[in-house]
């Protein structure tokens, strides 16, 4: 019942993939790198609908692979989409948003946004990135009654890690040959065996979009689930450990 504008890059495609919904979904052509694109596809959602109530920033990709075997220029471009395509639509829409005092922003993170992995350091930045900035960016806007929820999920039966939307490291050093050989083994297995059910996932976040107070952040998935609360129960370890060398880095405190 709701009204949706869902954007790509390939209008055509869109189109096949949602078909029969009718005139309540508006398909539109939209490129997260190009500011131009952006701004027509925004424009054009606001002249057909009215307002935007919810924004779901998911476009992305895995740039997975040693640090030391991606190139900049494959670093320049994870970031480009992952990090720099949602701050361009999220800035197009929230003068929308702050005029009307309203809406939700939901913003497509990984369980990799919280816990670091072995082989994806690029992907985890772009993806810590995410969650540091809704985090904040859900205090800045908080006071105009626009929610901030960052999503994690682990792993989806999607095409995530096929050919398609994985990209894989474009350099070759021999010191990480048997390390990325496992991390491609590992990915090959859990291809299309993934425990996560995409549809679920959507009806979590139409959930997410309607209660009154949503979180600010939402783990998806039970593999997530597992992994954020160890991490968690890690860190307050860590934390207790060291606390006496923590502590120690103030000044002394007045008597």
């Amino acid at each position: 019942g709701d009204r949706v504008v869902a954007t790509g890059r390939d209008v055509a495609r869109l189109g096949e993939s949602l078909a029969g919904a009718g005139d309540s979904l508006f398909a539109l052509r939209l490129d997260v790198t190009d500011d131009a694109s952006v701004g027509a596809a925004v424009a054009a959602a606001v002249a057909r609908f009215g307002c935007i109530d919810v924004l779901v920033n998911n476009a992305g990709y895995g740039q997975l692979g040693a640090f030391e075997e991606t190139s900049p220029e494959a670093i320049e471009r994870q970031f480009e989409t992952n990090v720099f395509g949602v701050f361009r639509v999220t800035r197009a829409v929230l003068p929308h948003m702050r005029a009307r005092r309203a809406g939700r922003i939901i913003n497509i993170s990984s369980m990799v946004g919280i816990v670091g992995a072995d082989g994806g350091a690029v992907y985890a930045a772009s993806k810590f990135a995410v969650t540091g900035w809704s985090e904040s960016l859900g205090k800045e806007l908080a006071r105009f009654g626009i929610f901030v929820i960052s999503v994690h999920p682990g792993y989806f039966r999607t095409d995530f890690l096929d050919g398609s939307s994985m990209k894989s490291a474009d350099l070759s050093l021999s010191d990480y040959a048997e390390s990325s050989a496992a991390a491609t083994r590992r990915r090959a297995s859990y291809n299309h065996n993934q425990a996560g059910d995409p549809a679920a996932f959507g009806r979590a976040m139409v959930a997410l979009a309607a209660v009154a107070e949503p979180p600010a952040m939402f783990v998806a998935g039970s593999d997530a689930a597992a992994l954020v609360a160890a991490k968690a129960e890690a860190m307050r370890e860590n934390v207790a450990a060291w606390r006496d060398l923590s502590v120690s880095t103030d000044f002394p405190r007045k008597p």
